[in-house]
């Protein structure tokens, strides 16, 4: 999807509106939202996005919905959140997941569904509950389980448990290490800080801005209609209206107290510049530009173009901002210095802070991108203006949807035109969406 309307094969494709979005608050995990699922979360944020905007739920052609950490009792949970709030049987539904750009995939996907004239109107967004992870069990347990299950008389359902040791009993966890890498998300930022030079001051003066920024963002009100308040289970009977990972306390002196997490001899990743494990969701309502127009909706803005990148992460597995903006920024025809805001995700700090650098980098466009000049700098006083996941949190399928929103949110404050939303995911991913409000 590019400024010139055209899709790659020359067809006309109609301008994607975001008209409107809603997002729970993100809380820490095993926390206020400990008792509720994913699928839950979704549907809270879908129903207050139907109810904010006053949709006839017949008007709604498509939902794409995400979940990078699946459920075992809701696969597809964008097929459930349609029928659990009893929408209309005929929208259709589909899932995805694309680890930390997962709401930016369902977006797009989406998008292209409206730009294409194969929908009018849809929804799109993504949920997570970490306090739900599926535990497994052992093949070995499971073999025996399915081998007990058909056997024929008592004695021989015991026998089906006869071979295993202690070891096949217990639980197995979801794999935290990455399987291209052996390593874990973490150690893989604390790779890239270490080559490329960021050090721990660096990072900790980023996530303690990070921290002031989404504070005074919530302070001055620049969240209240973008987060819905939610009424937990009995347990907790509380109503959470805000993200509970910001700190107002926090001090860079503090920060610099805290031990390595990763690499416990040398490293600078810390749980201070870090995203933390969060539970939470999000919802956007696209539409056409014509079919917005005769609903009588306004858009808060468009998608100008998007694009994806993938590279190898045996390398740098978290720099896919810096490989899928430019593709991006040429889609829409424009330059990074044309943008007006950027709000690239906070996996870490050493991550947005070696892909910034990256772009300003004329060797690393040379022997990376294969441009003859870098991408550009980023404006530090236009980069995630009112925080980011470090101090908001990060529920993985929901951040794409936080930052399309509070971005074209703060566009239209701003009276400003073109903004960046970019996020680096698992696997040596990237994903680039350029906004404009008109």
């Amino acid at each position: 999807m590019g400024n010139n309307g055209k899709s790659a094969n020359g067809e006309s494709r109609r301008r994607v509106a975001v008209v409107a979005g809603v997002r729970t608050p993100f809380v820490k995990s095993r926390g206020v939202f400990a008792d509720m699922t994913a699928l839950g979360l979704g549907r809270m944020a879908v129903n207050e996005l139907m109810v904010r905007s006053n949709l006839d739920p017949n008007h709604l052609d498509l939902l794409v919905y995400g979940q990078v950490v699946p459920s075992t009792a809701a696969p597809n949970i964008a097929r459930e959140v349609v029928l659990g709030l009893g929408l209309p049987p005929k929208v259709d539904a589909w899932s995805v997941s694309r680890a930390c750009a997962t709401a930016i995939q369902a977006t797009t996907d989406a998008a292209d569904q409206i730009a294409l004239g194969n929908a009018d109107v849809a929804v799109s967004g993504g949920a997570e509950c970490l306090s739900d992870v599926p535990i497994n069990i052992s093949r070995k347990l499971s073999d025996a389980l399915v081998d007990a299950s058909r056997a024929r008389d008592l004695p021989s359902k015991f026998r089906s448990f006869a071979h295993l040791s202690a070891k096949d009993l217990l639980p197995v966890p979801p794999a935290l290490k990455e399987p291209s890498t052996g390593l874990t998300m973490g150690e893989s930022a604390e790779k890239m800080a270490k080559e490329n030079g960021i050090s721990r001051a660096d990072q900790d003066r980023f996530a303690f801005n990070s921290h002031r920024k989404a504070a005074n963002a919530w302070d001055e009100g620049r969240y209240a209609d973008e987060v819905m308040p939610v009424l937990v289970p009995p347990k907790y009977a509380a109503n959470v209206k805000e993200d509970d990972f910001v700190r107002r306390d926090v001090s860079v002196e503090k920060m610099a107290t805290l031990s390595p997490a990763f690499d416990r001899k040398y490293g600078t990743i810390t749980a201070a510049n870090s995203s933390g494990l969060t539970d939470g969701a999000s919802a956007l309502l696209l539409m056409s530009e014509e079919r917005a127009r005769e609903l009588g909706y306004k858009p808060l803005g468009f998608i100008r173009s998007y694009a994806y990148a993938a590279l190898d992460p045996r390398w740098q597995m978290l720099m896919g901002p810096a490989f899928a903006t430019p593709i991006a920024l040429a889609r829409a025809g424009i330059k990074l210095g044309d943008l007006d805001l950027v709000d690239m995700h906070e996996a870490f700090a050493a991550q947005v802070l070696s892909n910034v650098r990256a772009m300003a980098s004329k060797k690393f466009a040379e022997e990376r991108l294969g441009r003859p000049g870098p991408v550009g700098e980023i404006d530090e006083d236009k980069l995630n203006v009112n925080g980011g996941s470090i101090s908001l949190g990060h529920p993985f399928a929901a951040t794409g949807g936080r930052m399309i929103l509070n971005t074209l949110n703060e566009l239209r404050r701003r009276n400003k035109n073109l903004g960046l939303v970019t996020i680096c995911a698992a696997g040596g991913l990237g994903a680039a969406v350029v906004l404009e409000v008109m």
